[in-house]
């Protein structure tokens, strides 16, 4: 085979084709042409072993040896067996096959390299009577197969490992870029030319430093494969070892006077101590911990006084969930207003999966370019940072459409009615000495949510949003709102708390969600009450529930008063405080219980005189012999607990349960009966048995008149004979 010119093909990541032609242009490659994921180029060998040592973008540099027939397998077999393989692979050679795409007849790619494999040794051992060995996890060689079509293309990897595995980051943050990735974003983000105008570069987020260390590199002409223990190439047949060395000494010497250069300040930030320490490991690694630093420090505490302008890079978090979707939008704010305070008349470059999050900044990007991330679709913004801000007053803080002015005017909607319902149910709500209420409840279909107000903090809930609108719009719409709800409310962005409420399958909605432990005390007319608004999807207060919690008060004084599928026993506590004789509370959660003791002793309520009770509500009332002047009980629509004999639906349930209560009643009682089953229908039989009357309009206050089917409820009492 001839050494003069070679076909090549460079890999890369989608959406870096373009600057890898450049980058391969610069480094004098021919025939450059762009493809998806990659650039096909010609070139003698010195060509592609300085594209292994020098380029930052590609993942791998393959040899092009040809392409065959591939439409059967028997073509593909009998084609890869034609190529005279004894030129790569001698007797002692490890080798391996990576085999990517399919053909009309292979398209499970572990088989097609098990072909080509059969080939190229029966091909070894049909000429020269020996075989090579087969290694898949440290190969001397290895052979590239990409079946397309009909066609298969042939090629020696001379890069081994990955290309963006530079041999200097074994220590990794969480979510870490790639190096490759890393260095696409410094180049669009222009850190080359700001670094020869001696502009700083500044990471206010740096994790385990990737971007610091790329931006070093580059800034002082270090070649980013010569950290590299081996290369694919290096027991090639093929392989010119003093053409290699030239390359490699050469770059070796651009890295010693590139570091001897003026160069300009890098510097990074990271909060948490640890990760830092992984950032400093990495650096020193790399060899350019003279040229940057590291600090931890969080983003709050970020100031640029006395630093030369030039580029902020960074890739906050995002998490691909909206879970924690508050704390991100507030920390994208608050970014933004960093950046606007600090960074007058700096570039900006910020890297995300969630571009919905950057709009939180408030910062208009001059350019915009789509990315990823191994698999995840990302985004990459450009920002001018003119404007110099100190900050949000407190005065400008309570002026919703101040901070929407570079938002949609659907925002601006939502943060007007949510004004407009806390001027006038908040009024309400202050007169009546009511702390915790429901202020917003999808007026606006287009924002399906539910915002509720517990004193200083703010529960949101989203609900699921019909099929016909589009996940993206959906979630631009939350983020809208979750945007504007502390400002409007005139609360800490830490007081905001959001969850995501789906139909739920058993007892989900009453499962644990997170491990704060964080109660915050409430009041409820005289009673205290403990909420825990970040642990579970209810929070341990049914608002919608408050009338019907003021009734058994009113009516408790002197009496028994039993209270099934209690939860945290609000209710009780109510009956209690207003100085019933006594109160029972059943349910079958013991954290539930354990909360209502809690409540109990809060308000002072000695355990003697109010019983908990952990049971099964049926199985309990089968066996209890107690009577009482009051029952109350709120079931759940369905449960499928591991504790119960068989799973609970209310509406097959409701007859057998409403019966056996009515035997623990005293004659001259009432039950309450109250469920939020939106299909519920009563059975008929017991309008024979009982006296019953709905009283669900009695029990919806104001703040619920917006969804007055949240719970029906009933009273039912003994005939009178």
């Amino acid at each position: 085979m001839t050494f003069n010119c070679f076909s090549f093909f460079a890999s890369c990541p989608k959406g870096l084709e373009s600057l890898l032609a450049a980058e391969l242009t610069e480094l004098k490659a021919n025939t450059v042409q762009e493809t998806v994921a990659g650039v096909s180029f010609s070139g003698n060998m010195e060509l592609a072993y300085r594209a292994c040592l020098w380029s930052r973008l590609a993942s791998r540099i393959l040899l092009r040896l040809g392409e065959v027939k591939a439409e059967q397998r028997d073509n593909l077999y009998l084609g890869v067996k034609s190529v005279d393989w004894h030129d790569h692979i001698d007797q002692f050679t490890r080798f391996r096959v990576d085999f990517s795409g399919s053909t009309p007849d292979i398209n499970h790619t572990r088989y097609g390299a098990q072909l080509v494999k059969d080939a190229i040794v029966d091909q070894l051992q049909d000429n020269f009577g020996w075989r090579p060995t087969v290694s898949a996890t440290n190969p001397d060689i290895r052979v590239n197969v990409h079946a397309r079509a009909e066609r298969a293309f042939l090629s020696i990897d001379l890069s081994g490992q990955s290309l963006h595995q530079r041999g200097y980051r074994l220590e990794a943050g969480e979510a870490p870029i790639k190096e490759n990735l890393a260095a696409a974003i410094l180049l669009r983000a222009n850190w080359p030319a700001i670094a020869k105008q001696q502009g700083t570069l500044l990471d206010p987020l740096c994790g385990s430093g990737t971007l610091l260390i790329e931006a070093a590199m580059m800034a002082a002409d270090i070649a980013p494969g010569l950290l590299r223990a081996r290369f694919g190439f290096d027991k090639w047949l093929g392989h010119i070892p003093t053409l290699w060395l030239k390359v490699l000494e050469e770059a070796k010497a651009r890295r010693t006077a590139g570091l001897a250069n003026k160069l300009p300040l890098i510097i990074g930030y990271e909060g948490h101590p640890r990760v830092v320490g992984k950032a400093r490991a990495n650096i020193e690694r790399a060899g350019v911990k003279s040229l940057l630093s590291i600090k931890q420090q969080e983003l709050s505490h970020l100031k640029t006084n006395n630093v030369q302008p030039g580029l902020v890079i960074s890739n906050p978090p995002y998490g691909e969930r909206m879970g924690d979707g508050t704390s991100l939008i507030y920390f994208y704010r608050h970014l933004g207003e960093k950046l606007k305070a600090q960074c007058a008349g700096w570039q900006a470059g910020i890297f995300t999966a969630a571009p919905e999050l950057c709009r939180s900044m408030a910062l208009s990007p001059r350019k915009q370019y789509s990315l990823f991330n191994s698999t995840l679709p990302c985004k990459l913004f450009l920002y001018d940072i003119h404007e110099h801000q100190t900050g949000v007053t407190p005065e400008e803080k309570k002026q919703p459409a101040k901070i929407l002015t570079t938002g949609s005017p659907g925002g601006l909607m939502f943060a007007n009615r949510l004004t407009k319902n806390r001027r006038i149910i908040g009024k309400w709500a202050r007169k009546q000495g009511i702390e915790c209420y429901r202020l917003y409840d999808a007026d606006m279909p287009e924002y399906a949510l539910a915002v509720d107000l517990y004193h200083d903090w703010v529960h949101v809930q989203e609900y699921s949003a019909p099929a016909s609108i589009q996940p993206e719009k959906a979630q631009r719409r939350l983020l809208e709102a979750l945007e504007v709800i502390p400002s409007v409310l005139d609360v800490p962005e830490n007081h905001v708390i959001f969850k995501r409420r789906e139909r739920q399958s058993g007892n989900k909605q009453y499962k644990r969600q997170g491990e704060s432990g964080e109660m915050l005390e409430v009041k409820e007319g005289k009673c205290r009450l403990l909420v825990n608004l970040k642990d579970y999807l209810d929070t341990g207060l049914f608002l919608d529930h408050r009338l019907m919690r003021q009734r058994i008060g009113r009516e408790a004084e002197g009496k028994d008063i039993l209270n099934l599928f209690c939860y945290t026993a609000t209710a009780s506590v109510h009956a209690g405080v207003a100085g019933a004789a006594s109160t029972t509370s059943v349910d079958l959660s013991n954290s539930y219980l354990i909360w209502a003791r809690k409540n109990f002793s809060l308000n002072g309520l000695a355990t003697n005189k109010h019983r908990l009770e952990r049971a099964d509500c049926l199985d309990w009332l089968a066996i209890e012999k107690q009577q009482y002047d009051l029952i109350f009980m709120d079931p759940p629509t369905f449960s499928n607990s591991k504790r119960t004999k068989q799973p609970f639906e209310i509406q097959s349930a409701h007859t057998r349960l409403i019966e056996l209560a009515m035997k623990r009643l005293r004659t001259d009682g009432v039950l309450y009966f109250s469920n939020n089953f939106r299909s519920f229908k009563l059975d008929k039989k017991l309008e024979t048995q009982y006296m019953i009357q709905e009283i669900t309009a009695t029990t919806i206050d104001k703040d619920f008149q917006r969804t007055p089917n949240i719970h029906r409820c009933w009273s039912v009492k003994h005939l009178v004979h």
